[in-house]
C-alpha cells in the first residue's frame, strides 16, 4: 500500500520535494534523539553530578531507547491506518510536535535517574513514530526508482553529517547547564514541521474501518512470509549483537585520557567527517559493485576498524583512531542498510524496514550495557571487550554468501531486468 503522492506536480520537482522531506526527516530524527545531540551531555550528567558507573550509565540509554525496539508497531500502526485520511503527513506533524513538546518537559524536570528516563522514553516514543513514517517514505521512494544504494548513501550522509555538527554541539552543550541541550533538541525537531506542511503532498486513500482491519492483517501476512526480509535481519542481528564498548570508550576517555566533553565532542566531529567520506565513497561503487560484494568487504573493513580500539592509550591515537572507525564502521552501516533497503517487502514499507532497524537498535544498545556489565562486574579488561567485540562481527562476515541472490546480485540502479538472475522468482 504505497503512499499517494500529487502526481499533478511536474515528475522532477516531487523529486526534490520527496528529498527535502527525506533530507529533513533523517536530520531531525537523528540530531534530536536523547542517544545522539543530548547523549554526551547526558551521560556527563550521570557520571559526574548522578556518579554512576558505566552499566547504570549503559542502562540509562538502552531504556531510553526502548520504543526504538518495538519500532516495528508504530510501522503497521502507519502503514494500516491513515491519520485523518493520510499514511505520512499527519502522522509526521503529530509525532514531531509531541516530540519537540517531549524536550520542553525536560527542561524543568528533576535530575533524578528515574524521573529523566521516564521523560526520555515519552520523547523516544514520538520520535520513533515520525522515524519510521520517513524511513517508509524513504523505501516506496528508493524501490520505484531502483536506487536503494543512492537513497542510502544520501541517508548515511545526512546522518554523518549529524555527527559532524553534533560532536562539536554536544561537547558544548556537555559544559552548560542541560536545560540548553533540552531546548536545541526540541527545536531541531520542530523544524520538521514547517517542512512537513510545506512539501509533503498526499492524496487522501478511501477506505472504511473493514478496509483498515484487512489491510492491518495483510501487513502481518506479508511480513510473515517475507523469506528475504528475514535473511536480511538475521544477517543484520548477528553483525550487532557482539559486546559493545561504546560508553566504556567515553569513561575511558574522561577517567584514562583526561578529556573534557569539548575534546570528547572533537572526536565525534572526526568520525562523521570520515563518515561522511564513506557515504560518499559508497554511493559511487554501489553502481558499479554488487551488493555481495560491498556487504563482504565493507562489513570485513568495519570489523578491523574496531580492532584499533586496542590502541586508544592517547589522545592522539585517539583521534586516528575515530577517524578509522568513522570510515569503516560507517561503510559496514551502508552495506546493511542497502540491505534492508532491498529487502523490504513492497507494501510493508514502514514495518518491514523498521523491523530490520529495531534489530539494529535493539543490538547496539542492549550490546552496550552487556559489554559494560562485563567491564564492571565480570572485570573484563578494555581490550578484551574490543577483541570480543571484533571476533563476533567477523563471524557474520561468510553468511553473506547465503542470502538471496535476488537482492545481494544486482547493482543500485540495476533494474530485476537487466540483472544476471531476472528470472529468479521475488520471495
Amino acid at each position: 500500500m504505497a503512499a499517494s503522492t500529487d502526481t499533478e506536480r511536474p515528475p522532477d520537482r516531487a523529486l526534490r520535494y520527496a528529498a527535502i522531506i527525506i533530507v529533513a526527516g533523517i536530520l531531525a530524527t537523528t540530531l534530536a534523539q536523547p542517544q545522539v545531540l543530548a547523549r554526551l551531555p547526558l551521560q556527563n550528567l550521570l557520571k559526574n553530578e548522578l556518579h554512576l558507573d558505566r552499566s547504570s550509565n549503559a542502562a540509562f540509554f538502552f531504556w531510553a531507547g526502548l520504543a526504538w525496539y518495538l519500532k516495528p508497531f508504530a510501522g503497521i500502526v502507519t502503514d494500516a491506518f491513515p491519520l485523518f485520511g493520510n499514511r505520512r503527513k499527519n502522522y509526521i506533524l503529530l509525532s514531531a510536535t509531541l516530540a519537540a513538546l517531549g524536550w520542553l518537559a525536560l527542561t524543568v524536570t528533576p535530575h533524578t535517574y528515574r524521573d529523566l528516563l521516564l521523560v526520555a522514553i515519552v520523547i523516544n516514543v514520538f520520535m520513533v513514530v515520525t522515524s519510521t513514517v520517513i524511513g517508509g517514505y524513504m523505501v516506496e521512494t528508493a524501490q520505484a526508482i531502483s536506487g536503494s544504494g543512492r537513497l542510502t548513501a544520501i541517508r548515511q550522509f545526512v546522518q554523518q553529517g549529524c555527527l559532524i555538527v553534533n560532536g562539536p554541539l554536544a561537547g558544548y552543550l556537555a559544559s552548560i547547564a542541560f536545560g540548553w541541550t533540552a531546548g536545541a533538541c526540541g527545536g531541531i525537531m520542530f523544524l520538521l514541521v514547517p517542512v512537513t506542511v510545506l512539501f509533503l503532498q498526499e492524496q487522501r486513500p478511501r477506505s472504511d474501518a473493514r478496509q483498515l482491519l484487512d489491510g492491518a492483517r495483510a501487513q502481518l501476512v506479508n511480513i510473515a512470509t517475507a523469506r528475504t526480509m528475514w535473511a536480511a535481519a538475521g544477517l543484520m542481528a548477528l553483525f550487532y549483537i557482539a559486546p559493545g564498548f561504546a560508553t566504556a570508550v567515553f569513561y575511558k576517555q574522561q577517567n584514562d585520557l583526561h578529556m573534557d566533553t569539548q575534546a570528547q565532542g572533537f572526536l565525534q566531529l572526526i568520525g562523521g567527517v570520515f563518515g561522511v567520506l564513506a557515504a560518499v565513497g559508497y554511493g559511487i561503487l554501489c553502481r558499479r559493485l554488487n551488493l555481495r560484494t560491498l556487504l563482504t568487504g565493507c562489513m570485513i573493513l568495519g570489523t578491523v576498524a574496531n580492532l584499533g580500539y586496542l590502541f586508544y592509550s592517547s589522545v592522539e591515537r585517539a583521534q586516528a583512531i575515530e577517524a578509522l572507525n568513522g570510515f569503516g564502521y560507517t561503510l559496514a552501516e551502508l552495506a546493511l542498510m542497502d540491505l534492508a533497503v532491498r529487502a523490504t517487502p513492497a507494501g510493508s514499507e514502514g514495518l518491514g524496514f523498521s523491523l530490520m532497524v529495531s534489530v539494529r537498535n535493539l543490538a547496539l544498545f542492549g550490546t552496550d550495557w552487556f559489554g559494560s556489565k562485563l567491564l564492571d562486574q565480570f572485570h573484563f579488561t578494555f581490550d578484551q571487550l574490543v577483541i570480543a567485540n571484533s571476533v563476533t562481527t567477523a563471524v557474520a562476515v561468510p553468511l553473506v554468501f547465503l542470502l538471496p541472490q535476488i537482492i545481494v546480485m544486482r547493482r543500485d540502479a540495476q533494474g530485476l531486468e537487466d540483472g544476471p538472475i531476472a528470472k529468479t522468482a521475488m520471495e
